[in-house]
């Protein structure tokens, strides 16, 4: 297995300091966050003001700058973290083209929340459904002519929580070009299933993992009728409910030897110690020889 770091996590960072970081600490690669997000106030944050980030917006002019900071710290790619929605088009394409100007092999397409859409626009998960296959076989076949692969990421609240609903929507098109993101800490909110039997199940639809931990606690509160009520919240890789070791087994056992990437979002430990932190908790749960 190769490790990298997801830059949706690294946001305190530039693109180059968190190359430069990464690379110091011994990571063997990172995925790029792509996605316009800049704050007025320039703050920093995972979601708004990240500044490892490169901005969607103009980013086909971009490709050669990243592909320097990149190469200049001698990582390589686990892929490249998109968030343009499968059903838009333009921008799906020209993430495509810059995963492939970048040798980056596979890009995240992301699939559409499907709570948010029902009251949005009334539309039914059948329907929601429908739409999307259509549209993602519409990015497979692009993906297919320029070399590269769409990712669909097992996400809480989309229409693609766990693997089962995942494999269903990718049935039938070709895992060359087509491949899904396991995420073991989404799936302590949504979606769980037993490891091995989803990779089994997924096949050669499983092309990348993502690693990050979360937790359940009481918010103290109660509903009307009295029941508890509990939230989710991110945890350190060692502190959240799933077994970061226990996941790496799995997919030993199963025969994956791809990426895993890190994407934590816990706040523990200030950021360059938890990037070295979690490499070295990833290397001591793997042998020498993965």
């Amino acid at each position: 297995m190769k490790f990298s770091v997801f830059t949706a996590s690294t946001p305190d960072w530039t693109p180059a300091q968190a190359a430069d970081t990464l690379a110091e600490q011994g990571w063997d690669g990172i995925e790029w966050r792509i996605v316009d997000d800049r704050t007025a106030d320039g703050s920093s944050g995972f979601w708004a003001g990240n500044r490892s980030t490169w901005q969607f917006t103009g980013i086909a002019d971009q490709v050669g700058e990243i592909a320097r900071v990149t190469d200049a710290a001698g990582l390589e790619y686990s892929g490249i973290g998109g968030y343009q929605p499968v059903s838009d088009h333009e921008g799906v394409e020209t993430m495509l083209r810059v995963t492939s100007g970048l040798g980056a092999r596979q890009v995240r397409v992301t699939m559409p929340w499907y709570q948010r859409e029902r009251e949005r626009t009334g539309t039914t998960y059948g329907e929601l459904f429908d739409q999307t296959r259509a549209d993602l076989e519409w990015a497979a076949a692009r993906a297919a002519d320029l070399g590269v692969k769409a990712l669909v990421e097992l996400h809480h609240m989309t229409i693609t929580p766990s693997a089962s609903a995942a494999l269903r929507l990718v049935d039938g098109l070709d895992p060359e070009h087509v491949g899904v993101i396991h995420d073991l800490g989404n799936l302590v909110i949504e979606g769980q299933e037993d490891h091995l039997a989803a990779f089994e199940l997924l096949g050669p639809y499983l092309a990348h993992a993502h690693v990050k931990n979360a937790r359940w606690v009481d918010t103290g509160e109660t509903r009307a009728d009295g029941s508890r009520i509990w939230r989710n919240e991110w945890a350190p890789l060692r502190d959240g409910q799933a077994s970061v070791s226990e996941y790496l087994d799995a997919l030993r056992q199963h025969g994956y030897d791809g990426w895993v990437t890190i994407e934590d979002f816990s706040t523990d430990l200030p950021l360059a110690e938890r990037t070295a932190d979690n490499l070295a908790y990833l290397r001591s749960l793997v042998p020498v020889t993965a």
